[in-house]
């Protein structure tokens, strides 16, 4: 639990420094891969009650899991760099426990699926059926570059509730 705490006060630190620093698409992909198992299976917990048992998000041991978990097991060192570019350097050596991971996905999963309105769950369903035989990383694209549009959106003024996720302008490294 210490870890925990450490990590999410220095990746909270806030210096000018770190409010110019920013995350290009793949680096928001990793991360994005690295938060979906937990997101999906988190989903389906809440969407138990209205969706049949043989939805993919209420599966927990399907071959789909098991594909986005491999991705996420893979994205693991390139979300782990974002994460550092984003906060302080020292945190590097706390996300190389074995522990870090889990926690930081079992942190994160839930402050987005909490937002999950269960009268929804029908059309996430049908959403993530459609995406299914994508492989996790071009899942991983859309949801990001939906998200550079959502945030594209309401920096024209449009009133759209998205993640304040620093993504570099398109072409910057």
């Amino acid at each position: 639990m210490r870890a925990l705490v450490a990590i999410v006060a220095l990746l909270a630190a806030s210096s000018a420094e770190a409010q110019t620093r920013c995350i290009t698409t793949p680096e928001a992909e990793a991360m994005t891969l690295v938060a979906l198992p937990d997101i999906i299976q988190q989903t389906g917990i809440i969407c138990t009650t209205r969706l049949p048992s043989s939805s993919l998000i209420r599966r927990t041991d399907s071959e789909f899991l098991g594909r986005y978990r491999d991705a996420a097991d893979r994205a693991w060192p390139n979300a782990r760099a974002a994460i550092v570019k984003l906060s302080d350097p020292m945190i590097d050596t706390l996300l190389q426990s074995e522990f870090a991971r889990p926690l930081l996905t079992a942190a994160l999963a839930p402050l987005l699926v909490g937002r999950i309105n269960p009268a929804d769950c029908a059309t996430i369903d049908r959403f993530v059926t459609q995406l299914a035989p994508l492989p996790p990383q071009n899942t991983a694209g859309v949801i990001v570059t939906t998200l550079r549009y959502f945030k594209g959106e309401k920096a024209k003024g449009k009133a759209i509730a998205v993640p304040d996720l620093p993504l570099c302008p398109e072409g910057q490294r």
